[in-house]
């Protein structure tokens, strides 16, 4: 396993700045028309046009920083200062004291009309970047009303959900929103250096005195470096390791990353890709004939493929373009019919679910609909009238439901990533039974709108991808708040913590494992495997405690042990259950049978409410890290992996097992990513073991953080 690429400043203040470019952004503040160009809020703040239209010298420098940064793959960040257009959150003070000043020289005030518009608000011309440093599709652009990046906007989650542990901060101005940024930055435990050449103010020795505190007394807030050291470093980084384009091939698809550097270098198309992807299709088709419900035709793909190439000929490309994409058929896209493998239920879809929007404008290509267990009930594959996929390591074993079509895809190489959903392991449980990744975000930080629900208060979609990178790569462009979504968690409500500059594996962490008595329902060899994936953590970085199990098997039973399954009544209607019931998939229609037969009284759903709200509180606590709580929970995927024979022979005891370690995770709003950790040797063929990393809620970047340390260590070891 080769150490991470760390480059260096080494000329900095106090002491030279070392940072590793993968968990590095670079973060330029304010660049915008309001604030460099003449005739904004800039100029007005300044008060002489000579001092200016000097600070605008500092474009050329932060451009040709932002390309290396670029071509190193670094996160870029944005910020823009501004206010909504009815300034209901500009304060009183920000609003007059510079203009009530008898003195001053602030002849008008944010939200005056100016030659490019009212001054510091969000849409009008002044707001915007300059050319020179425009965003890329796909590089977040902060909006902030304050001088600090941090009040009122998503930059700590943004930060932490890309695992990063360095800032390089440019911009304007030093004196005002570049050191108060640092600060913020400081205070939630990154570790930053100012470009002091990368950065301009409008009072000099403010400025100077401004960088001076930074690095003073030792470092007090973090470094100042300059542009030169950073161009030298990255240059013979580069030397040392050339960048390579990946050969092509028709057998799988690249990665994201490595398919879009063929795409940039012009040695790939969309069209071309898709064709690949229809052939994969063809072929696997006569392997697993149950995976795909519906497709675009090849040429519908095509015509899609050629209309993209076309929209963005001689532009950037957006992170997703020409990426292959499947939905599991209970996702709505416009003008598909969503069948959730229910034939009586199905609609052709009137518009497209927001999260599934994002991938398109992202410059994904969607593909077609996915096999799954019938109303994404059960986690076998095994409920559906188009037929049972198979783990793609054996026709004899189930895929794993109820995103089986979506796991398979993915697995196969048929697309890039799938969406599926998770309610009570439908994620994790596919993925963790073919060898790829399957992400479960916290419930309400992907919308829910535009799917047919399971069990509105516990769905989320999920991702299935063949690495983490990958899969976080799409995580990025779905995690998008959605106010018209009710279910949906206000960004502002999601846990945060402190960054450790050192990583997940030198900085450490903890972790905890379910007690003996639960991990006694796994099979042998799974009890094996999973002992082994507790040494690799630990080698890892990670430091085992004893945890409290109790409120995560308590939950786990509440889920369909309780009153929890009647809102599975109540998301599809009851009205429609009673009067298609013998419509129904055998095993679905047990299962919903057994929930309208049951002696449920009314004062039962809210003791299980109660009681829900009870174990996810204990639950929280403990992945507190102000309680002491662990960072993440490491549970085998699944207890065994049966084959399709055993779980037709008992449908739903056997599926119920399954779900040991993943019934929990919504009840008590929990987010997780099942990653594959070893292979059983069969006779015939080998079986994928997947271990889960689970979290508190809003904790996602931090789990992946750690599971991708734990990936790295598996696959270098292979």
């Amino acid at each position: 396993m080769a150490p991470p690429v760390k480059l260096s400043l080494p000329n900095a203040r106090p002491y030279a700045y070392n940072f590793p470019p993968a968990t590095t952004a670079l973060l330029i503040i304010d660049m915008q028309r309001d604030f460099v160009d003449k005739n904004g809020f800039g100029s007005i703040q300044c008060g002489n046009d000579e001092i200016h239209s000097a600070v605008r010298t500092i474009v050329p420098t932060i451009q040709k920083v932002l390309e290396m940064s670029r071509s190193l793959g670094m996160t870029v960040i944005h910020t823009r200062e501004g206010h909504r257009p009815d300034l209901s959150d500009l304060p009183a003070s920000k609003k007059l004291r510079q203009v009530s000043n008898p003195n001053g020289h602030h002849t008008m005030g944010i939200g005056d009309r100016g030659p490019m518009g009212r001054l510091l608000v969000r849409g009008e011309w002044g707001h915007d970047i300059i050319d020179e440093l425009r965003q890329l599709p796909g590089e977040p652009v902060i909006d902030k009303p304050g001088k600090g990046s941090y009040w009122g906007t998503g930059l700590h989650r943004v930060l932490l959900a890309r695992g990063i542990t360095h800032i390089l901060v440019t911009g304007v101005t030093t004196e005002c929103c570049v050191t108060t940024t640092l600060r913020e930055c400081h205070d939630r435990g990154f570790e930053c250096a100012i470009l002091s050449d990368c950065t301009g103010g409008f009072d000099q020795q403010q400025v100077i005195t401004s960088l001076d505190i930074i690095c003073g007394q030792d470092g007090l807030f973090g470094f100042i470096g300059e542009s030169s050291d950073f161009f030298a470093s990255a240059s013979k980084s580069r030397e040392l390791t050339p960048p390579s384009t990946p050969p092509a091939s028709e057998d799988v698809l690249l990665p994201i990353a490595q398919l879009q550097q063929r795409y940039k270098s012009g040695l790939e198309s969309p069209e071309k890709v898709i064709q690949s992807v229809y052939d994969r299709i063809e072929k696997y088709e006569k392997i697993d004939p149950a995976v795909w419900i519906t497709k675009r035709t090849r040429e519908e793909a095509l015509a899609a493929a050629k209309a993209l190439s076309e929209k963005f000929a001689g532009k950037p490309m957006p992170p997703l373009y020409g990426i292959p994409f499947a939905l599991k058929d209970n996702i709505d896209i416009e003008g598909a019919v969503t069948t959730a493998t229910l034939e009586i239920f199905a609609y052709t879809a009137k518009s497209t679910a927001p999260a599934v929007q994002l991938l398109l404008d992202a410059g994904a290509l969607y593909i077609g609909k996915l096999n799954m267990d019938q109303l994404a009930t059960g986690l076998s594959g095994c409920r559906s009238p188009y037929g049972t996929p198979h783990s793609v390591y054996s026709k004899d074993h189930i895929s794993g439901g109820s995103s089986s079509g979506s796991a398979v895809a993915v697995a196969a190489g048929l697309v890039s990533f799938a969406l599926g959903t998770d309610t009570a392991g439908s994620g994790r449980i596919p993925a963790a039974f073919n060898g790829i990744v399957g992400l479960k975000p916290t419930k309400g930080t992907l919308s829910a709108r535009g799917m047919v629900p399971a069990c509105k208060s516990l769905d989320t979609l999920s991702i299935m991808a063949p690495s983490l990178t990958d899969a976080r790569k799409v995580w990025y462009i779905v995690d998008e708040y959605d106010a018209e979504d009710p279910y949906a968690k206000v960004p502002t409500t999601l846990s945060l913590w402190k960054a450790d500059f050192r990583g997940a594996k030198d900085g450490g962490f903890t972790f905890g494992v379910p007690p003996a008595d639960v991990l006694a329902t796994c099979s042998k060899e799974y009890q094996d495997r999973f002992q082994t994936a507790i040494q690799k953590l630990r080698s890892c970085g990670g430091r085992q405690v004893e945890v409290d199990y109790t409120p995560f098997e308590k939950a786990s039973d509440l889920l369909y042990n309780a009153t929890l399954v009647h809102e599975r009544i109540a998301s599809i209607g009851y009205d429609f259950l009673i009067k298609n019931i013998d419509n129904l998939h055998p095993t679905t229609k047990a299962l919903f049978q057994a929930a309208l037969d049951s002696p449920l009284k009314p004062w039962n759903v809210f003791h299980d409410q109660a009681l829900q709200a009870q174990y996810t509180m204990q639950a929280q606590k403990i992945f507190n890290p102000l309680e002491g709580g662990i960072d993440v929970l490491l549970v085998p995927s699944a207890p065994c992996h049966p084959t399709i024979k055993e779980m037709e022979e008992d449908p739903l005891g056997l599926n119920a097992k399954v779900g040991t370690f993943t019934h929990a995770g919504n009840v008590v709003d929990l987010c997780g990513v099942s990653v594959n950790a070893s292979w059983i040797e069969k006779e015939d063929s080998k079986l994928p073991f997947g271990v889960t990393f689970l979290g508190g809620s809003g904790y996602d970047g931090r789990v992946l953080d750690i599971a991708a340390v734990f990936e790295e260590a598996v696959v270098g070891k292979a």
